[in-house]
């Protein structure tokens, strides 16, 4: 259930985000959003007599909160000036492909196999279908390279956070992590922000209805279930979400802001998924197979 809770909100959350930047940005949105969710989800669950991670666990529970939410997240806010709310989820599909790089450049690691590359030529084939004939323009097209440049960054900070998390001895439960790595975040970027050039916030109901719904279902439910789904369920598995979020975006982005969505997209979306189910295909066939050679 916290699996289909990370496949379905987080797909949402695209829009969400394009419509919240009407209000605030993007800076400001990242910190606002962390520290009012954080807030409350840590009160509610202290007041239930939920304990906190302290001492080693404390510090690297909120440090491993930072990579995910303050650089995957925040790459995604920033990203989203620039490219469709649907072409951002598309490109954050890419993820599988990092968590596989990451657990491979482990000591113990899964090393590479040519299945592997196989999947990863592919999505990445359907990355290039999209971004490539922008490369050749300008206007959009050096936004769409700039912001796709930017997710991915992010998605590797995300999934480097991610993989840490899930190898941290920890005895904090994971929804009490997820409320301290998200009141850190808010912590960590509100300071920063006050610093930065001041820009207006034009509050609008949309806006503020879209930071809210970001906060509830975004933050709070998601980004809890996320957690909850990285402690119990394998980090091959829980990756699976960058199926159906591009799904849900780019529907989403279709029905409220008419964003583009031609065959040239269709066939992109087609190649990066391909690819994504290659890659974990063969990491849940080969267990699989190791555990039958060895029973016989």
């Amino acid at each position: 259930m916290a699996l289909l809770a990370v496949y379905f909100f987080w797909g949402t959350t695209y829009l969400g985000i394009r419509m919240a930047l009407e209000a605030m940005p993007a800076g400001l949105l990242l910190g606002v959003r962390f520290f009012i969710s954080g807030s409350i989800l840590l009160l509610a669950l202290r007041l239930y007599g939920w304990s906190l991670p302290s001492g080693r666990e404390l510090v690297l529970t909120a440090f491993f909160g930072l990579l995910m939410l303050g650089g995957g997240t925040g790459a995604l806010v920033f990203s989203e000036q620039w490219v469709p709310s649907g072409i951002a989820a598309l490109f954050v599909s890419t993820t599988p492909f990092w968590m596989v790089g990451i657990e491979a450049a482990q000591r113990n690691g899964e090393k590479l196999r040519r299945s592997t590359i196989l999947g990863i030529a592919i999505g990445f084939t359907g990355i290039l279908v999209l971004v490539g004939p922008a490369a050749m323009g300008a206007g959009l097209g050096r936004d769409l390279i700039k912001g796709f440049l930017v997710l991915q960054l992010g998605c590797f900070l995300w999934c480097l956070g991610s993989v840490l998390q899930k190898k941290q001895p920890t005895r904090a439960h994971p929804i009490m992590s997820g409320a301290l790595q998200q009141l850190a975040t808010g912590f960590f970027v509100l300071p920063i922000m006050s610093l930065a050039p001041h820009h207006p916030v034009n509050w609008s109901s949309r806006g503020i209805w879209a930071i809210a719904y970001l906060v509830v279902f975004g933050s709070i439910v998601g980004y809890s279930s996320y957690i909850y789904a990285l402690e119990h369920l394998p980090v091959s598995v829980v990756s699976t979400y960058a199926y159906a979020n591009p799904i849900v975006a780019v529907s989403l982005g279709w029905l409220f802001y008419r964003e583009p969505f031609g065959w040239r997209e269709a066939i992109a979306m087609a190649l990066v998924i391909t690819g994504v189910v290659v890659v974990k295909y063969f990491d849940l066939v080969r267990p699989k197979a190791h555990a039958l050679s060895a029973s016989t």
